[in-house]
């Protein structure tokens, strides 16, 4: 199975970070959205990547130039955007025999990739695509699903104002071979869109499969901050929260490329966050409230 890494998008709504970095390659804790994604995946078994470009493209080739990841991605300019379908059609050659995992690179997850890959090729045969759910915060700014008991989509709700309940999806799919003539029903000149053109036209095609552990869409500065908080990578051991006496820092990241700065203080008598070292692994102490 291959996979295809949309990083494309320009990222507006990130600015001023994305005028000069490609949202694809904007950092959490210092570490680039894409290598989470390239190393997660490769951790699964995926072997061969294609990632779309076209915003500051040339930061992200020479960014893969220099991974460790560097033999095993292909890379294509896009100069005019084509939409998630038009890229897929534009490339079928490249990953129609094999399957695909599609991903939206500038998304921050953390899930059982493998378990993702193994739900998927357990489908029933009908099924052409699995796609990652998650349960979000902000259901407006999402496709909100429902699905049935065999876990086979049966609505879509695109971005609307009253919604159905937090469901949503996750815009990471795997797409069996078979899918590749779905987009044969489009015009070979249309910019094609996964949410609105292709899911409601084929939803009974479309199984869920849920991730319960993160997601986040980067998006705004807001979220872009906030992830800087809430993501361990990789996952951490638990451990119990310790109470401070002073006030302390329990964070101080500088977001480079820019003036940002996240700082988060924790008050006498709050437990505090904290990632260290014991015995050779990452412990995560975390933050439980005020303390007694």
């Amino acid at each position: 199975m291959r996979a295809l890494l949309l990083a494309a998008g320009i990222g507006s709504r990130l600015a001023p970070l994305t005028e000069a970095l490609p949202k694809c390659l904007a950092p959490i804790n210092g570490v680039p959205l894409l290598a989470y994604w390239l190393d997660a995946l490769t951790a699964c078994g995926i072997e061969r990547f294609l990632i779309n470009t076209h915003h500051l493209a040339d930061a992200v080739a020479d960014y893969v130039r220099r991974s460790p990841w560097a033999d095993c991605v292909d890379l294509v300019h896009e100069a005019e955007l084509r939409g998630t379908g038009g890229t897929l059609r534009a490339n079928r050659g490249w990953w129609q025999d094999d399957g695909l995992v599609l991903v939206h690179a500038d998304n921050l997850c953390h899930c059982d990739f493998a378990a993702f890959i193994a739900a998927h090729r357990q489908r029933p045969a009908d099924i052409l695509a699995t796609m990652m759910t998650f349960d979000t915060p902000d259901p407006q700014s999402c496709g909100i699903v429902l699905t049935g008991p065999d876990h086979r989509l049966t609505a879509f709700h695109e971005k609307e104002a009253d919604l159905p309940g937090c469901r949503a999806s996750a815009a990471v799919f795997i797409l069996a071979p078979e899918f590749a003539a779905l987009l044969d029903t489009f015009d070979a000149c249309t910019a094609i869109d996964f949410s609105r053109d292709l899911i409601p036209q084929h939803l009974t095609r479309f199984q869920a499969w849920h991730n319960a552990q993160f997601h986040s869409d980067i998006g705004t500065p807001a979220a872009f901050l906030q992830a800087q908080l809430d993501f361990v990578w990789p996952a951490p051991e638990q451990a119990p929260a310790a109470a401070v006496s002073a006030p302390v820092l329990a964070g101080l990241t500088a977001i480079a490329g820019s003036e940002w700065t996240i700082r988060r203080e924790v008050p006498p008598g709050f437990s505090a966050a904290a990632t260290f070292r014991q015995s050779g692994k990452r412990i995560l102490a975390a933050s439980t409230g005020k303390t007694e």
